[in-house]
C-alpha cells in the first residue's frame, strides 16, 4: 500500500511515559551482551558461560533475566550488570576503533576521521557513565 501526497501516516503519541523496572533494564542489558557475545544459534549457553567469568555473574542470574523470569533485580545485582554492560560497550567501543584504524592503514585514502571522532566521543560517554553510580530506581 503506498500513500498518495496527501495522506499523511499517524503516529499516535503516548501521553504518559511508560514505567521501566530495573528488572527490565538489567534484562535488555543481558539480552544485549548475549547477542553479542554468542556465535550462533547453540552458542547461547557457552556465551552466557563466558559472559558469567568474565563478569563473575552467576550464570542462572543471566539466563533469568534473559528469559525475563526475573521480577526484580536488587542494587547490587544491577550495578554488577550494568558495571559488565557498559564495560562490554567499552570494548566493543575499542575494537570498532582499533577496525577504523586498520582500514585507515590499509587505504590510506579513505577518510576515517569523522568515524574515528565519533568512535571516541562514544567512548568519552560510555566512561562517562562508567564513573556514574546512580542507578534508576524501580517505579
Amino acid at each position: 500500500m503506498t500513500l498518495s501526497e496527501n495522506e499523511h501516516h499517524v503516529v499516535k503519541l503516548k501521553s504518559e511515559p511508560e514505567v521501566v523496572s530495573r528488572a527490565e533494564i538489567a534484562s535488555g542489558y543481558v539480552n544485549r551482551m548475549v547477542d553479542v557475545e554468542s556465535q550462533g544459534w547453540g552458542d547461547v549457553y557457552p556465551a552466557m558461560e563466558r559472559l558469567g567469568r568474565r563478569y563473575r555473574l552467576s550464570k542462572w542470574t543471566l539466563n533469568h533475566l534473559r528469559k525475563r523470569r526475573a521480577k526484580t533485580v536488587d542494587d547490587s545485582t544491577f550495578q554488577r550488570i550494568r558495571s559488565a554492560y557498559l564495560h562490554f560497550c567499552e570494548q566493543q567501543i575499542s575494537n570498532l576503533k582499533h577496525e577504523l584504524e586498520v582500514e585507515r592503514s590499509v587505504n590510506p585514502d579513505a577518510h576515517m576521521e569523522d568515524f574515528e571522532r565519533e568512535a571516541s566521543q562514544l567512548l568519552a560517554k560510555v566512561r562517562e557513565a562508567k564513573k556514574t553510580k546512580e542507578a534508576p530506581k524501580d517505579r
